[in-house]
């Protein structure tokens, strides 16, 4: 049974990962990329990211905070940049 408390300090990291994964993936169709290879592209991050989070967690566990800031920012920081960039203004 896995215990879900350890894991608490990075859910808000989860949906902003998620969210992050969609602004990507609309870069992605707004330039036009095909659509199969920003798929396979798509899925081998999920797979990178899964690896990274189950094994790196009991190391990273004790930085949390610091990591879940720095997530955020960075996810901030590509959603305006994808707006922008759907409007046309850079």
């Amino acid at each position: 049974m896995v215990d879900w408390k350890k894991y608490a300090p990075f859910s808000t990291l989860i949906i902003f990962g998620n969210i992050e994964n969609l602004i990507l993936a609309s870069q992605g169709a707004a330039a036009h990329v095909n659509p199969i290879i920003l798929s396979i592209l798509s899925l081998l991050a999920v797979i990178i990211w899964f690896l990274i989070g189950t094994y790196g967690t009991k190391m990273a566990i004790k930085y949390s905070d610091y990591i879940e800031i720095i997530g955020g920012v960075a996810i901030i920081i590509l959603g305006i940049k994808a707006m922008l960039e759907g409007a046309g203004i850079i």
